[in-house]
């Protein structure tokens, strides 16, 4: 049922999903950028889910091999997928694709890439707008990894909580030496953390998520020699969730997936309030089964979860109310 090519752009793989009957008008066109720390996971480890949405979506779907840190430095992982963005949105023609309805698409850290880049796209006035933002279990910033959601599932499949922090250092290409400094977050500044508790804190993550084992931990002490080791952490380009509110306020409608068991759940649950605090348009689905990763499985068979299922299928229904 699909037409699936391949080409490159600017040494970047794309794997374009179309549908193969003629459009009766123009299509939705989304992008698609894939989970795996950035460091791995491919175009064709995610083949079942764009496939998926291609089909019941009745829209082009362009996957995004970005190139894989460390040996592609961070933070090339953003300039190939904004380069296979402005690519796409500049051939719109090409696809059949309408131009009021384009859809970043990400999980995991291709959530934060598609994060991202909607932030940035806010300054190209010469393309066009982003219909929606769709993002998936996203991880979206590292300033705090002791949020409800990081205690209760430190030690829940696929993604532990000090797997979370050793995925960061290989991203960065960082020796992993301050990790568990980091775990504490011993790299925020108390002034950093003053200005950016209002919206990251345990205080703003509803109480219903905060039953199952959450202690509220005392404050350690911040160490510069930490901080200096691992400050990219705090940049906006790796923490989206601390964009200003001049930029929140202009991004375009969003869907996000938040899953009971993972790590990464309240990093969704902030941004879903700052989004909503700005009067962006949210639309949230709450897997109260799901894990972290648990999409990686979508597809094969007897390996699958019944909650990915789920999760795509809310997906999908969401794209094509658009």
């Amino acid at each position: 049922k699909l037409l699936i090519k391949d080409i490159k752009v600017d040494e970047v793989p794309l794997r374009i999903y179309q549908p193969k009957r003629p459009p009766t008008g123009k299509r939705r066109g989304i992008l698609y950028f894939h989970g795996g720390a950035g460091t791995f996971g491919s175009i064709r480890a995610f083949e079942r889910i764009c496939r998926y949405i291609a089909k019941k979506c009745s829209s082009v779907v362009v996957s995004v091999g970005y190139r894989l840190a460390p040996e592609y430095p961070y933070p090339g992982q953003y300039f190939d997928c904004l380069n296979a963005t402005l690519y796409f949105m500049r051939n719109l023609e090409e696809y059949h694709v309408d131009p009021a309805l384009i859809i970043i698409t990400g999980d995991s850290c291709g959530a934060n890439f598609a994060t991202v880049i909607c932030q940035i796209l806010l300054n190209k006035r010469d393309l066009p707008k982003v219909r929606a933002q769709v993002l998936l279990y996203p991880g979206l910033q590292g300033l705090d990894f002791d949020l409800p959601s990081y205690q209760q599932n430190a030690s829940v499949p696929l993604l532990f909580r000090k797997l979370v922090i050793y995925f960061c250092f290989r991203y960065l290409n960082k020796e992993p030496s301050v990790l568990e400094d980091v775990l504490q977050n011993c790299h925020v500044p108390e002034s950093m953390k003053r200005t950016y508790k209002k919206w990251v804190s345990a205080d703003i993550i509803p109480d219903k998520f905060k039953i199952r084992g959450y202690v509220p931990q005392k404050s350690t002490s911040y160490k510069p020699d930490v901080h200096e080791a691992i400050k990219e952490l705090l940049a906006i380009t790796f923490s989206p969730l601390l964009a200003e509110d001049s930029i929140i306020c202009q991004l375009p409608e969003s869907y996000i997936v938040t899953c009971e068991f993972d790590v990464l759940r309240d990093d969704g649950l902030l941004y879903k309030k700052r989004l909503e605090d700005n009067g962006v348009q949210v639309t949230w689905y709450h897997s109260e089964s799901g894990f972290h990763g648990i999409l990686a499985f979508f597809g094969y068979g007897i390996f699958s979860f019944l909650s990915g299922k789920k999760i795509m299928d809310n997906t999908v229904n969401y794209i094509n109310s658009l």
